[in-house]
């Protein structure tokens, strides 16, 4: 049955004889923030319990107290029903508590079966370690998630897929009892999904209680039993799957319909802006040729290893193209590094935010002004309050949520990082924005916030191009589509002709 509450904390589910971990009033305060009040959850054995809310809404903070990483306080964790504690990630651990996380914590150089028992390896004589049992060990978990890889294997070879599935191995090395998987899907194709969903389903039959968290519904909907709904660290409403629509979660996770996840908008295109003629690459894409206008949203489709983000990275100078010939307002530029692509007013959001779009360790304000410091310095010395008045400007604008400016980026969750990333670019006021994979990792509010914002920046005549892999993304944001696969454009439709069956034909060459 449905539990929700607008008004008042809900105390949560009632205890189970049947659940294997509960969190009971759980409490837990950062400098400026309160993360969680007094929130609860269950994990029921054979069950997948999701839980849902928006980036900030104190998921990650629940998952680091589940693991050991934070202590909360105040509240109650409840293994078996009995209050423990877990005073470190071990601890955790020892009770058969294990995560799972959307970029996998491996080591390349060291082979499939000394990733999964790494720190717990089985030994024999004289402590060391039992290779011969350790490799039968590691083949016995892999054979238990049907995934038909190499124990002996350097991690390194293997795809991501792959690497996911001895995060997975690892992760039930140690007999766990509970699973938390985060955002487990983020970097597979569909039929890599699909496995994970049937794996899902394994863990299941074995008896593990699972807390899945993902922004994706339709994921959610095809693999949960439960839910629970956390919004501005307060636990909003819980129950069966079944009993709820995607309407009903939106609903609880921001405190408002949203009724139109792709803001409505008059396409008013002005001149070209930007003229790519027969872009090529040695390896990576050949003969990419369009047009894109002033106020016009231009996406690019296509399944993984088309070449869309390869080609978008040679046009804003990361890689160097080996022919082709880019026009800005008419006139041939050259672009040999990103630097020039900036200059000539280009800019590029990459789809990975934490390797390639944001220094983690600065804080946000330094983030956002780092292209721009020539607007806001004078002879040599870096004005600190102009500095602030263009990192708040285009934060707020943004909707970025963050105790304040001076926040480490690291710190802030992943549809956040984005908005700085965003930010960082719209504040050179280039003409043209290159957003990769915009939404990726972010939930249904922040979502629809990005698409809106993406509308704004489109109506004051800014040209975007928009890379997604998202169907109704691309459907619903787009003037006009170009589908690449292995390298090469195979359509550029209008939108008219803008069809989920249409974009996945020509993707996928049927």
């Amino acid at each position: 049955m449905l539990k929700h509450a607008e008004t008042s904390v809900p105390s949560g589910p009632a205890t189970d004889a049947q659940s294997v971990l509960a969190l009971r009033g759980i409490t837990k305060t950062f400098p400026g923030v309160k993360a969680l009040s007094e929130v609860a959850l269950e994990l029921i054995p054979g069950k997948v319990t999701a839980l849902i809310g928006e980036n900030g809404a104190g998921k990650s903070t629940v998952v680091k107290i589940l693991t050991g990483i934070y202590q909360p306080d105040g509240g109650d964790i409840l293994v078996d029903g009995a209050p423990t504690v877990f005073a470190t990630p071990q601890a955790a651990a020892d009770n058969g508590v294990t995560a799972i996380h959307q970029e996998t914590v491996l080591f390349d150089e060291l082979s499939v079966a000394e990733n999964i028992f790494l720190g717990h390896a089985p030994r024999g004589a004289f402590g060391l370690i039992d290779r011969k049992a350790m490799r039968a060990a590691a083949r016995e978990i892999l054979d238990s998630i049907g995934a038909a890889i190499d124990p002996d294997h350097k991690l390194k070879d293997l795809g991501i897929a792959s690497k996911h599935l001895v995060a997975i191995a690892r992760a039930l090395s140690i007999d766990a009892r509970v699973v938390i998987m985060d955002e487990p899907t983020a970097a597979l194709s569909h039929k890599e999904i699909e496995e994970l969903y049937a794996l899902v389903d394994t863990l299941k039959a074995q008896g593990k209680a699972i807390l899945f968290i993902s922004h994706k519904f339709d994921e959610i909907f095809r693999i949960a039993d439960n839910f629970t709904v956390f919004r501005d660290g307060q636990l909003i409403g819980h129950g069966a799957i079944a009993d709820v629509t995607e309407a009903d979660l939106v609903r609880m996770m921001v405190g408002r319909d949203i009724s139109q996840i792709f803001p409505k908008r008059a396409s008013s295109l002005g001149d070209v802006v930007l003229r790519v003629t027969g872009y090529a690459h040695p390896t990576e894409f050949d003969d990419i040729s369009f047009e894109l206008r002033r106020g016009e949203i231009l996406g690019f489709y296509g399944l993984v290893g088309a070449g869309r983000s390869e080609f978008m990275q040679a046009l804003f100078g990361i890689t160097r193209a080996m022919a082709g010939r880019v026009e800005i307002d008419g006139a041939p530029v050259k672009i040999g590094s990103a630097a020039d692509a900036v200059s000539h007013g280009i800019v590029y959001v990459p789809e990975d935010r934490g390797k390639q779009g944001a220094i983690l360790d600065l804080p946000i304000f330094q983030n956002v002004t780092l292209p721009s410091l020539g607007r806001i310095s004078g002879k040599g010395f870096l004005k600190l309050a102009e500095e602030f008045k263009l990192a708040r400007e285009y934060t707020e604008r943004l909707d970025l949520r963050a105790a304040s400016l001076d926040t480490p980026v690291g710190n802030l969750s992943g549809g956040n990082q984005q908005k700085v990333v965003i930010a960082k670019w719209l504040a050179t006021q280039p003409k043209v924005i290159i957003l990769d994979e915009p939404t990726k990792g972010v939930d249904i509010g922040s979502k629809a916030a990005v698409h809106e914002f993406m509308a704004e920046l489109a109506a004051r005549g800014l040209a975007v191009i928009m890379v997604s892999s998202e169907i109704p993304e691309v459907l619903g944001m787009s003037d006009r589509a170009i589908v690449m696969r292995e390298g090469r454009m195979v359509a550029e439709l209008p939108k008219a002709e803008l069809a989920p069956e249409t974009l996945v034909r020509h993707a996928a060459g049927i």
